[in-house]
C-alpha cells in the first residue's frame, strides 16, 4: 500500500529527528524557487502560510537545511532553495548551564551549543528592547538569548580591564566576550 504525502513527510521527519548529523546544506547550490510562505517569528515559532508548524520533528528537519546568505535565509536541498522570512534570529537560546567553566546553551530545537571561538556571543543594543545577546549556532545562523537566559548570563559576567578600559565580560572556557562598558550584572 502506497504512503500518503503526509505519511511520507512524517517518516522523513522522524528519521531526521533520530540523526545527529546535519545535511551538507552549505555545499549545495540549487536554483532559487518561489516563496512558499515560510516564516520564523521573533518568538522562534515556524510558520507555513501564516499557520504555526506544530510538529517539532518537521521544524527540526527544516532547521537542519536552513542557511543564511547575503540576501536572506533559505531552506536548501540538493534540488531547490526556498526563501524563509526570519523576523530576528532563526533560533532561541532557552537554557544555559555552566560545565567545566564553559557556557553551554540549549536552543528551542534542543541543540546544545558551547560558546567559544567557533560559537561566539555577540551583543547588540535593541532600539526598544535593550541589550540583545546572540549566540552563533552554526554557519551564519544565530540564536537570540531569551530574557531569562540573558539574566542568567549577566549574572555570570565580570568587570575586567580590556585595552585600558573597564569592560563587562563573560567567559566560556578561555574565550572572553565583551558585553559592554558600564553594564552591571
Amino acid at each position: 500500500m502506497a504512503q500518503t504525502g503526509k505519511a511520507r513527510l512524517d517518516a522523513v521527519a522522524a528519521a531526521a529527528a533520530q540523526s545527529t548529523d546535519l545535511p551538507p546544506a552549505q555545499a549545495w547550490n540549487p536554483p532559487l524557487c518561489a516563496d512558499i510562505g515560510l516564516k520564523i517569528t521573533r518568538d522562534g515559532i515556524w510558520h507555513y502560510q501564516n499557520s504555526a508548524i506544530s510538529r517539532p520533528a518537521l521544524v527540526k528537519l527544516f532547521a537542519s537545511v536552513l542557511r543564511r546568505e547575503a540576501d536572506g535565509h533559505f531552506l536548501v536541498t540538493p534540488v531547490e532553495k526556498v526563501p524563509v522570512e526570519v523576523e530576528d534570529a532563526p533560533f532561541l537560546a532557552v537554557d544555559l548551564r555552566m560545565e567545566d567553566g564553559r557556557l553551554i546553551f540549549r536552543t528551542n530545537l534542543d541543540e546544545e551549543v558551547t560558546a567559544g571561538a567557533d560559537h561566539p556571543l555577540r551583543f547588540e543594543q535593541g532600539a526598544a528592547d535593550g541589550l540583545k545577546p546572540y549566540l552563533r549556532v552554526r554557519g551564519d545562523l544565530w540564536a537570540l538569548l531569551t530574557r531569562a537566559v540573558t539574566f542568567d548570563l549577566l549574572a555570570r559576567a565580570d568587570t575586567r580591564l580590556v585595552n585600558g578600559r573597564e569592560e563587562t565580560v563573560v567567559a566560556s572556557g578561555e574565550t572572553f566576550f565583551t558585553i559592554g562598558t558600564g553594564i552591571s550584572s
